[in-house]
């Protein structure tokens, strides 16, 4: 009974499929064989995985991998190695019709492991449970990791630098750095297995070769995608090696296969055999995408000198219009103060114009209110009056008349600033003031005095 259970455990660990009912019918249905069993998963796609010769130019011809749909030409000339297509199976189980199906392209393989990438597309869109049957997307990687883990402490760091993620990723890793995928299926219990890691695989040579000219994958049988890979592969002697490279369909196609135990000149032979005849495609697609990557860096530093010349010209017109605002601001504001000035100049021009015109029509009004002069006699008085630039002036008064009228003579004549001065006579010294009365004598000598 626990012989039955381990075999149930680990063809549902392999296959991955849960349901255990289906699990334990299939296993009946080959007496509990377990390879058998497991065989009968991938043999829908052995059909499909017949081999057909392609050219895989057309595969390196842009950096993203587009699937052609249309029929592979015929065999590139010139090259010795089997180009095969291999199509690479996916299991899904139906619940209610309680079948197994498989065999759809690379493309519905997932980074971790065989999963669909849309139900619809194989007609299972209506089972709710198949989704559940397949292989955990980081399964592939915790496997390759394991693989590596375990393969680096039994034969340390001399092997080939083996990426530690699934077999899509591999590919497509392959793919990017245009280099041929080197894969290694590792099936432990095998007798020749130690010999050929020991002696061929981490053979320094080898290694470094390989390390060099491809992408290593390694995956153990005993994993559920090490074991499907070698289905895929049909591998039938270990140890087993093999290089490929994507192809079209979705596809991968197979260049070199490497079966049973070989010496590392062999391997090497076969590897270096494999480079030389894939270097006619290899070499003309990484030139081709090395002038792409070229091209577009250019086009990047174009683009960017010329957003940077036109980041510089628009910060040069922004400066300028900022400058010529700056001047028109400047210019407005001096010819703000240019007219305020000229308006306070006119203002006090029309001022001292107004105070002009009041000063001659006072003076004027002085002059009519003094009268005519009297003639001589003896109630008249002659008045001197010495002004402080030296000029006199003279006039006859009545001796009835205030000194006022005095005062209005001196203004009439314009000579002084009316009030700013004070008539006073030098001796006796004597200051007169508006309301007094002209002294009765023939003559004063009356001292302006400002």
């Amino acid at each position: 009974m626990s012989n039955t259970t381990d075999t149930l455990a680990q063809f549902q660990q392999i296959t991955g499929l849960h349901d255990t009912d289906l699990c334990t019918e299939i296993l009946s249905a080959h007496q509990w064989n377990l390879e058998q069993a497991i065989s009968t998963i991938t043999s829908s796609s052995s059909s499909s995985s017949d081999f057909e010769h392609i050219n895989p130019t057309n595969n390196f011809e842009h950096s993203e991998f587009i699937p052609d749909n249309t029929a592979g030409p015929p065999d590139p000339p010139g090259l010795g190695l089997a180009w095969k297509l291999i199509s690479l199976p996916v299991s899904i189980v139906s619940g209610s019709l309680g079948l197994v199906s498989g065999a759809v392209g690379l493309g519905l393989w997932a980074v971790g492991g065989v999963v669909s990438y849309s139900l619809g597309m194989i007609g299972l869109n209506n089972s709710g449970e198949a989704s559940d049957t397949l292989v955990a997307v980081s399964g592939s990687v915790s496997e390759a990791r394991e693989f590596v883990r375990r393969f680096e402490s039994e034969y340390g760091d001399r092997g080939p630098r083996f990426v530690a993620e699934g077999f899509m990723d591999a590919l497509e890793r392959s793919r990017r750095e245009f280099k041929l995928l080197f894969v290694y299926l590792h099936s432990p219990d095998h007798p020749d297995t130690e010999w050929f890691c020991e002696g061929s695989l981490c053979d320094e040579v080898v290694s470094s070769f390989v390390n060099e000219n491809f992408v290593a994958w390694g995956g153990s049988v005993k994993a559920s995608e090490g074991f499907k890979m070698s289905n895929s592969l049909k591998a039938s002697r270990f140890p087993f090696c093999a290089v490929v490279m994507a192809a079209s369909n979705q596809r991968i196609a197979l260049l070199q296969q490497v079966e049973g135990p070989k010496s590392p000149e062999e391997m090497l032979t076969m590897l270096q055999r494999v480079v030389e005849e894939s270097a006619s495609v290899l070499l003309p697609a990484r030139l081709d995408a090395e002038e792409r990557r070229n091209n577009m860096r250019l086009r990047e530093e174009q683009d960017a000198a010329y957003q940077a010349a036109l980041e510089a010209d628009e910060a040069r017109e922004r400066q300028r219009r900022e400058e010529q605002e700056q001047v028109e601001r400047e210019a407005a504001e001096a010819e703000r103060k240019q007219k305020e000035e000229e308006e306070a100049r006119e203002r006090t021009a029309r001022e001292a114009a107004e105070r002009e015109a009041q000063l001659i029509k006072l003076r004027e009004e002085k002059s009519l209110s003094l009268g005519p002069e009297p003639e001589k006699g003896p109630d008249v008085t002659q008045v001197l009056v010495r002004l402080p630039n030296g000029e006199r002036k003279g006039r006859r008064f009545h001796s009835t008349t205030t000194i006022q009228s005095l005062y209005d003579f001196v203004d009439s004549s314009g000579t002084l600033e009316m009030g700013s001065y004070t008539l006073v006579t030098n001796f006796p010294r004597v200051l007169y003031g508006p309301g007094q009365t002209i002294v009765n004598t023939q003559r004063s000598w009356i001292t302006s005095s400002s």
